[in-house]
């Protein structure tokens, strides 16, 4: 199982606020054995230095090894050595080196961040951070070596091509005849200010500084021999001498510079040209505008209009004017002051994509999905080819202010939740809710992804209540099994007017068409099996944890995906992007057709798979329609505790339910007749079997199976830690028994594909510093199970910033000192401690007790432990005991 597990790990990047680590993901797939290695090899080089590692990666070529996290790590280093290699002054500047990326790089870097965990931090600030960083590795490395720059990066790669000290200058000119100036200088170390700096000089020049020294002088002008052999128009200027000094250039001269860029900058000389040519600023484009006006009818169906115009640079000109143009003979020419290029290819090309654009524009329109689709491609919307018809695609008036709504969600008219919507909402969980109405408003499907702890289930509360109350109907929500308990006390807490209906077990079908609730609550399992939930049109459709449908071709997802309603909303606390099979699947759930059909994606995920780039234009599209928020996102951070505390309840299996009432029975009786100490006693050991009995009926009958599905709390794990992985963070797992510890370790390796730590007070002191140090080092350790008493005292494990209480304590002096762990001085993060309570169990009645009676909880339970409960008479310890009646 481990061999396998090794064939099919892939090095992935998890970006971080300020930089990045490393880990792998397990694969269906397998690898080669020489892909595998790589993986092996520089997984190992990044934990040991990642900018180090990070430095050599970009003398390697791209290839097929790398993910897309690492391809987009690797073009950030191939970046910088790029751009040693093309500073012509390089061996003057050496480590003073100005290595700064500019604008157009930045927009470059930026359209090719991944859909990868973390990519949401990576901004022009992270990408010139790290650059940077890459740079700083450079420059210690630069200053002990003896040789030039060049040999240092060829030593790298003998195929970089480290550019010479000739530059080739064009710039435009005021003469009517002559239109283009044309320099060729060269750089040459400025000895009058001291410091290494390069100044540049006439071509010429180095006739005189170099004429004792025909080798330099050779070495010098190597890059333009170069170009000679490959240009007979350098050749001649060479040949006559006149490149030694400045020309006038008429603009078919200009325009044989211009083209022949390509050449000269192979041979290792650096062109200074017009910023028109550079950026095709003044080149002629098709431009489509979709959705000038609001449609007749909402939703991802809606019709828009559809308006083709064509631009020559940003002016606009009619077709007219362009057959015009296409009477001109080729090459430069001046149109209405500026340059353009008349190639009659191209011109044809565009003259016939504005009449196919405009022949389609006079039809119905296109819908909403066909018109954020066209992004991804815009020729095939129109049967365009791309190569030669510079193609944009723009949003229209309306469609343009909509968009724009829906990723600034703050910008929304703030929706006030209903009168018997009892919670306050927090600044981003209130905006969060508005954005849900407006959604729904527009007839779209929305995703709702903010970080676990951030309060989605209150936000789809508020906006379900809100619903109800104003509009009606009938609404579903599909949750994991582990989940009932609580959202089922959520919604009695936030929303107690609402009527809500479990459909659950043999009764179900039966509920469905029986009950006359607002909300029906089932479970993915249920819905595969429950054909009856696709006879209504449900109002509104959210799912909860909906990874649950990432792949389109199991079942469970087929059938979900057949349940009608007008408002479909998915909750996930996981970055969805960081699959994209996964994001169509979610997506063909929430807007069918946004990213076409699953053939046309895959399609265009093998395009930008190969190419690196893109990643961009379907960020545009999907994000509208994802609502993230971050713990980190300064928004957020200020109107957050500094620890989350959250309740997390789970349903006791079939199997602990009969242990249980076994049990309570057992005592009831054994209770009639025990006095004093033996009752004291008793109390006590039944107390820890109630707590064995919740954790896993295993633990309670000294069995050694641990089977997920015997026990609600091991399923409320899977849920809470699966997210944690998605997102690569760490967690603490505490009980109080040791026997627990491993039980839950061997399960959590199934989650995380990996081991974790154990640490209970059978682990030696020298152990237990290493398993610190480990935890906490670079390598991705994802948990550690600890006995809460061997836990509490002296570990500062701040790498994780999650919490769970498998079981409880019931005094929270403790609890709190093994939470600390985690949450103390050196922590960065927001720490969620999630605390585990059995619905309708000891465990529920105890929490609640505790959360009336603050002082019981201080005065007496901070001293004395779990002693008090032996003080109740045998009603009220029977009470307790009892399953059911919780609050």
């Amino acid at each position: 199982m481990e061999q396998k597990r090794k064939e099919n790990k892939e090095l992935i990047v998890i970006f971080t606020q300020t930089g990045f680590t490393v880990d792998y993901e397990i694969l269906k797939k397998k690898l080669s054995e020489e892909k595998q290695n790589n993986q092996k090899v520089w997984y190992e080089k990044f934990l040991d230095d990642k900018y180090e590692a990070l430095w050599e990666l970009g003398f390697s070529n791209q290839d097929d090894w790398m993910s897309q996290s690492v391809s987009f790590l690797y073009f950030l280093a191939n970046k910088l050595i790029l751009t040693i290699s093309r500073q012509s002054d390089i061996e003057f500047t050496r480590e003073e080196a100005e290595l700064a990326l500019d604008y157009d790089e930045l927009v470059d870097i930026k359209s090719r961040v991944p859909f990868s965990i973390g990519s949401e931090f990576i901004n022009e600030e992270w990408i010139c951070l790290n650059f940077e960083k890459i740079a700083e590795i450079y420059r210690k490395k630069i200053c002990t070596y003896k040789g030039t720059v060049k040999n240092f990066l060829v030593e790298k790669n003998t195929n970089i091509n480290v550019v010479g000290r000739v530059y080739f200058h064009l710039v435009e000119n005021k003469e009517e005849k002559y239109p283009f100036a044309f320099l060729a200088t060269y750089s040459t170390e400025n000895k009058d200010e001291g410091v290494h700096r390069a100044k540049h000089m006439p071509l010429k020049n180095a006739l005189l500084e170099y004429k004792d020294d025909q080798e330099k002088l050779l070495q010098l002008m190597s890059t333009i021999s170069k170009a000679a052999d490959k240009s007979d128009f350098i050749s001649e200027l060479m040949e006559s001498g006149e490149l030694f000094s400045p020309l006038k250039f008429s603009k078919k001269e200009a325009y044989t510079i211009l083209k022949e860029i390509p050449v000269y900058e192979k041979a290792g000389i650096m062109c200074r040209i017009p910023n028109w040519w550079k950026k095709k600023s003044n080149s002629l484009k098709l431009s489509v505008s979709i959705g000038d006006k609001e449609p007749s009818k909402v939703g991802i169906d809606a019709l828009l209009s559809f308006k083709p115009e064509i631009f020559l640079g940003d002016e606009k000109i009619s077709k007219e004017e362009l057959e015009k143009l296409l009477l001109e003979s080729e090459g430069l020419t001046l149109i209405k002051g500026k340059w353009i290029e008349i190639d009659k290819n191209r011109l044809s090309q565009v003259l016939a994509a504005y009449e196919k654009a405009s022949s389609l524009a006079n039809k119905d329109g296109l819908t909403i999905a066909e018109a954020m689709r066209m992004e991804l491609n815009p020729g095939e919307g129109i049967g365009v080819n791309e190569a030669y018809v510079d193609l944009e695609v723009s949003n229209g008036t309306w469609l343009k202010k909509i968009r724009e709504t829906m990723v600034n969600p703050e910008s929304i008219r703030e929706i006030t939740p209903s009168k018997g919507f009892n919670a306050t909402l927090r600044p981003y969980q209130h905006t969060g809710f508005s954005w849900l109405s407006y959604m729904q408003k527009l007839g779209f499907g929305a995703c709702l992804a903010d970080d676990m702890g951030l309060g989605k289930t209150v936000q789809i509360i508020a906006f379900l209540e809100k619903t109800r109350v104003e509009k009606g109907g009938k609404a579903l929500l599909i949750i994991p099994a582990s989940l009932i308990g609580n959202w089922q006390k959520e919604i009695k807490k936030f929303a107690p007017q609402m009527e809500v209906v479990v459909l659950h077990g043999k009764e179900a079908a039966a509920s469905l068409e029986e009950e006359n609730a607002f909300l029906y609550i089932t479970t993915y399992g249920m819905a595969t099996r429950l054909e009856e939930l696709n006879n209504k049109i449900w109002d509104v459709l959210v799912l909860d944890e909906a990874q649950a449908i990432k792949n389109p071709g199991t079942k469970q997802t087929k059938s979900i995906k057949q349940i009608k309603a007008k408002t479909r909303i998915a909750m996930t606390g996981t970055p969805i992007e960081n699959r994209l099979s996964d994001l169509w699947s979610l997506f063909d759930f929430l807007d069918p057709g946004l990213l076409g059909n699953v053939k046309e994606f895959k399609n265009y995920i093998k395009e930008i798979s190969e190419n690196k780039a893109d990643y961009i234009k379907l960020r545009n599209i999907v994000s509208p329609f994802i609502l993230r928020r971050l713990k980190t996102d300064k928004k957020v951070i200020a109107d957050l505790p500094e620890k989350v505390e959250i309740k997390d309840y789970s349903s006791l299996s079939k199997k602990q339910i009969v242990l249980y009432n076994k049990l309570v029975k057992e005592i009831e009786a054994k209770l009639q007749t025990a006095d004093g100490i033996e009752r004291k006693g008793l109390v006590i050991g039944s107390i820890i079997k109630f707590k064995q009995i919740c954790n896993h009926p295993d633990q309670y009958l000294g069995a050694n199976e641990y089977k997920a599905d015997y026990s609600g709390k091991f399923e409320l794990l899977s849920n809470i830690c699966e997210n944690i992985y998605e997102k690569r963070e760490r967690v603490l797992v505490f009980t109080q028994f040791k026997e627990m510890t491993e039980p839950i370790a061997d399960f959590l390796e199934k989650i995380f594909n990996r081991k974790g730590l154990v640490l209970h007070g059978g682990t030696s002191v020298k152990k237990r510093g290493e398993m610190v140090e480990r935890f906490n080092g670079e390598e991705y350790v994802p948990f550690m199970v600890l006995s809460l008493k061997a836990g509490g005292v002296g570990l500062n494990l701040t790498a994780a910033n999650h919490v769970i209480h498998f079981d409880r304590w019931w005094n929270p002096a403790v609890e709190n000192q093994a939470t600390d762990r985690a949450f103390r001085i050196g922590q960065t993060k927001n720490v969620m401690v999630h605390k585990f309570i059995a619905t309708g169990t000891i465990e529920e009645k105890i929490d609640l007790m505790i959360e009336e009676k603050q002082k019981l909880a201080s005065d007496i339970i901070g001293s004395s432990g779990e002693n008090w409960i032996t003080e109740l008479d045998n009603k009220e310890l029977m009470e307790l005991f009892k399953l059911g009646g919780g609050k």
